[in-house]
């Protein structure tokens, strides 16, 4: 063989080799830069201005913060249809790589799909799969304390009230909440409002009714009607667990110049634009910070190490929740009642305080610790 010939050869093999090279990182760049997709789905509609909003705030930051891509599936507030809905959103896997659902009616049909989709990832929040019953490897649960907040809520109002400064007070130690259903996680609210409440005034009257019915997180009318009744009752300020029937107990406070605590989220600063006599009726909200979990919880995800098969339990100590502190609240509360709120947040997150709690202590459960120092600065944005 000629030497030109040779070496035309040799570069011609040397172009294949480079060629396939380039071929091969060029597939793997693009494999790198797949886009990863996230289906929420939500057991009721959006526009409730409390926790399905917030689920939604984490989804809208994370496809702004992480580039993900997001859609929403929205099943009404119809349970007949959520099993049928999760289904459906569970077996269209092309369109999912992992897919975030909430509430503890979403537990079981959760915890009985896992499984047979071991190539896609699940996120469930504000409940837990039961690992004993699954083996759940690609389900990472979240759960919050909302006992923990709800102290808080219950110290306040019951402070406001032995204050006596606010408007409207009509002298009846007493106070109100409003839930959608008689659920483990709605009684743990109340459980912790009540003994907050009681911590500051003993004889304090706490009235508790629930919405009820196949709406009973989306029925506002509802939600207004059992609030008037507990204002002609004699209480003050209601704390609203109920979400979108929340907001009958909001609208109920401003007409009748008394007075709301909101849930999950801030929700006079939400309200404030559109409606200020309804918000400046919201002295505090109890938070909880859904989008913060979520935005975190895939930031982790996109970084390899979400912590997929265990639960996250998310309190004060972790930024997981506590009382909205905004305009309204600085505008009506007086320092004192600020700094023994803050005393309370402390004697819990020390130990001092033990906040009664309406589920038993859960075994499965492992604190997310590698996020609670993340969470923590997060929600104190």
């Amino acid at each position: 063989m000629k030497r030109s010939s040779f070496l035309k050869l040799v570069l011609t093999l040397a172009l294949v080799v480079a060629s396939a090279a380039f071929a091969s990182q060029s597939s793997q760049a693009h494999a790198q830069a797949k886009t990863t997709k996230v289906v929420y789905v939500a057991n009721g509609t959006l526009g409730d201005k409390s926790f399905f909003d917030s689920a939604q705030r984490g989804m809208d930051r994370a496809k702004k913060e992480l580039g993900v891509e997001t859609k929403t599936i929205e099943l009404g507030f119809e349970s007949s249809k959520w099993e049928a809905g999760i289904d459906d959103a569970i077996a269209d896997e092309a369109n999912y790589d992992i897919l975030i659902t909430g509430t503890f009616q979403m537990a079981d049909f959760m915890t009985a799909r896992a499984d047979a989709h071991p190539s896609k990832k699940f996120i469930i929040f504000d409940t837990a799969v039961d690992y004993t019953k699954c083996k759940c490897a690609n389900v990472y649960s979240i759960l919050y304390k909302q006992n923990e907040g709800s102290y808080l809520a219950g110290v306040y109002a019951a402070a406001m009230l032995k204050d006596g400064k606010l408007a409207n007070l009509q002298g009846k130690k007493t106070i109100g909440a409003v839930g959608g259903l008689p659920l483990p996680v709605i009684d743990d609210f109340i459980a912790g409002y009540k003994q907050g409440a009681k911590s500051v005034l003993p004889d304090v009257n706490v009235l508790v009714q629930y919405v009820g019915g196949d709406k009973a997180f989306g029925d506002p009318a509802k939600g207004k009607e059992i609030a008037l009744s507990m204002f002609d009752q004699g209480a003050d300020i209601i704390f609203q667990i109920a979400a979108g029937s929340g907001q009958g107990v909001i609208e109920a406070a401003a007409e009748r110049g008394l007075y709301a605590i909101g849930v999950d989220s801030d929700q006079a600063t939400i309200i404030m634009p559109t409606n200020p006599k309804q918000a400046n009726a919201i002295l505090t909200s109890m938070v909880k910070n859904v989008d913060n979990s979520l935005f975190l919880a895939l930031s982790r995800d996109k970084d390899g190490k979400l912590e997929y098969g265990t639960t996250g339990n998310f309190g004060l100590a972790e930024g997981g929740v506590g009382l909205a502190i905004n305009d309204v609240y600085n505008k009506n509360t007086p320092d004192s009642i600020k700094a023994l709120v803050k005393q309370a947040q402390d004697d819990i997150q020390s130990g001092k305080i033990k906040v009664d709690t309406a589920f038993a202590p859960a075994a499965a459960a492992t604190p997310a610790a590698t996020m609670s120092a993340t969470m923590a600065a997060t929600a104190a944005k």
